[in-house]
C-alpha cells in the first residue's frame, strides 16, 4: 500500500511538472491570432520539454527547428510598428520570465532558410509584477498562469526577412547549475516598411548566456529573493523598458 501511495504521489508530481511546460504555437498580429497553429511558428520535435544546455544550437529555435523549409513553416508579412505576440498551448505554469529576440536573415536568404546563426537583438522582456507582494518564490511573476503575450515591434525595424524568437525562462530549479529551463520558439516574419534603425547590441545564440549567468543561475532562489534582473543584452530600441504587466490576447 505504501508503495502504491508513493507511486501515485510521484505520478501527480510528474504530471504537474509536465503540464507546466509549454510550446509556442501561434503568432499574434495586431490583437488577432495569425493562421493555424505552427503555420508561422516552427514546430519543435522536443515535445514540450525544456532546454537546459545553454551552449546548444537548439537554443536558437528549439530542437528540430533549425530550418523552416523542412517543416513547411510559412512566413508572415508584417509592418514595422505592428503589435506582435505569441500564444502557447496551455499556460505558463512555472515562475519565470519571458523575452523576445529578433534576428535578420542575411541578404538573399529567406526566413525559412535561415538557421539563426547570425546576430540577435533583444526587443522585449517581462519579469515580475510591479510593486508585487512576496509570493511563495519571493516575487510574483507577471507571466505565471497566462497563455499569451503581446508587444510592439519598433517602427524603425528595417525591412527584411527575420526570425522572431520567443524565450521563456522557468526559474523553479535555477538554484542548481544547469537546471534553469528554457522554452524557445521561432516565428518567421517578413517586415515591410521604411525603417532605418540599427538593432544593437547584438549577440549570438548560443553565446548570450552561460550556465552561471546571473538571472539564469540563482543559488538563493528558494530563500525568497526580493529582486531580479533578467539576463541578456540591453533592450532595443534604446529606451525600451522591461515590462511588469502582461498584455494578453483578448479572449
Amino acid at each position: 500500500m505504501k508503495r502504491l501511495l508513493s507511486f501515485f504521489i510521484i505520478l501527480v508530481i510528474w504530471t504537474t511538472q509536465v503540464l507546466a511546460h509549454w510550446n509556442y504555437n501561434n503568432l499574434i498580429i495586431n490583437g488577432k491570432v495569425a493562421g493555424d497553429p505552427y503555420q508561422y511558428v516552427r514546430r519543435t520535435n522536443n515535445s514540450n520539454a525544456p532546454l537546459q544546455i545553454v551552449n546548444s544550437t537548439d537554443m536558437r529555435c528549439n530542437a528540430g527547428a533549425s530550418l523552416g523549409t523542412s517543416l513547411n513553416t510559412s512566413t508572415l508579412t508584417i509592418n514595422a510598428g505592428d503589435e506582435l505576440g505569441f500564444v502557447i498551448e496551455s499556460t505558463f505554469g512555472h515562475p519565470g520570465i519571458q523575452q523576445v529576440y529578433l534576428s535578420r536573415a542575411p541578404d538573399g536568404v529567406n526566413a525559412a532558410d535561415y538557421d539563426g546563426s547570425g546576430d540577435w537583438a533583444r526587443i522585449y522582456a517581462v519579469t515580475t509584477l510591479a510593486n508585487s507582494t512576496l509570493g511563495d518564490e519571493g516575487l510574483v511573476w507577471a507571466m505565471r498562469r497566462t497563455h499569451s503575450f503581446r508587444f510592439p515591434l519598433a517602427r524603425n525595424v528595417p525591412p527584411g526577412e527575420y526570425l522572431l524568437r520567443a524565450e521563456g525562462l522557468a526559474l523553479h530549479a535555477a538554484h542548481k547549475l544547469d537546471c534553469a529551463q528554457f522554452y524557445v520558439g521561432c516565428a518567421q516574419v517578413r517586415v515591410v516598411g521604411d525603417g532605418t534603425g540599427v538593432p544593437a547590441p547584438l549577440v549570438s545564440i548560443p553565446g548570450v548566456y552561460s550556465d552561471t549567468t546571473p538571472g539564469v543561475l540563482i543559488p538563493d532562489f528558494w530563500t525568497r529573493i526580493t529582486n531580479y534582473t533578467e539576463p541578456g543584452p540591453e533592450l532595443w530600441p534604446p529606451g525600451t523598458q522591461t515590462q511588469h504587466v502582461v498584455k494578453q490576447l483578448d479572449s
